[in-house]
């Protein structure tokens, strides 16, 4: 079974693109929260800011985790697809 390429699937370079800020930032916020830690205001201030942008955006957060999650699954069916039709195959070579 071939894999039919939907244009409104985001692309790959878009994807590569995601994760290398998402490492950047990983590596500038662990950066910066170390200094920040040494300062118990800024660190409920940084909190509160955070809070107000999960809550503003909880719901792309969760549309975002569940076609990350669909996505996971069709994968995994694919997968498994793709291996009933290697042992077939070998099956029926023998």
């Amino acid at each position: 079974m071939a894999h039919k390429h939907d244009p409104k699937d985001p692309s790959m370079a878009k994807q590569v693109m995601a994760g290398t800020l998402a490492t950047a930032t990983v590596n500038t916020g662990g950066k910066l929260m170390s200094k920040a830690s040494k300062h118990p205001l800024l660190v409920f201030g940084l909190g509160m800011v955070a809070g107000y942008f999960v809550y503003k955006y909880r719901k792309d957060i969760i549309a975002s985790a569940t076609r990350t999650i669909d996505a996971g699954k069709d994968f995994v069916l694919h997968q498994k697809e793709n291996l009933e039709d290697i042992v077939a195959e070998a099956k029926e070579a023998k």
